[in-house]
């Protein structure tokens, strides 16, 4: 059973940051981060990839202010975000294999309770 428990979330006024934490039962190839926000559906924001190499993919919004990266020893894993903004206001998840539907909404296979992420003056 893969386990995902995030951490780090807060309130935090605009342009603060904040280090989200994930900690993962696995060592997975691919682990992402997506939100949510109230009322609205999943959103992809940020994921890495372990290979050969290890390759970072960043929502545009998101990119140059947020920086994913992970703790091969502890299997923690780490999103953190600076410039924050009230859009970036929402539920985040550490979340695995993770698809697009034909409806274009986004579903993953396995999520952690989700850490609240709240940007407001």
């Amino acid at each position: 059973e893969v386990q995902l428990v995030e951490s780090g979330g807060g309130l935090v006024q605009p342009g603060g940051s904040l280090r989200l934490s994930c900690a993962a039962s696995d060592q997975s190839d691919v682990v992402s981060w997506v939100r949510q926000a109230p009322g609205k559906g999943l959103e992809w924001v940020s994921s890495i990839v372990e290979g050969d190499s290890t390759r970072t993919s960043y929502k545009q919004s998101v990119k140059d202010r947020f920086t994913f990266s992970r703790d091969r020893a502890s299997n923690i894993l780490f999103l953190q975000m600076n410039d924050l903004r009230p859009e970036d206001t929402a539920m985040y998840y550490c979340a695995k294999e993770c698809t697009y539907n034909s409806d274009y909404t986004l579903s993953c296979r396995y999520r952690g309770q989700g850490t609240q992420v709240t940007v407001s003056s």
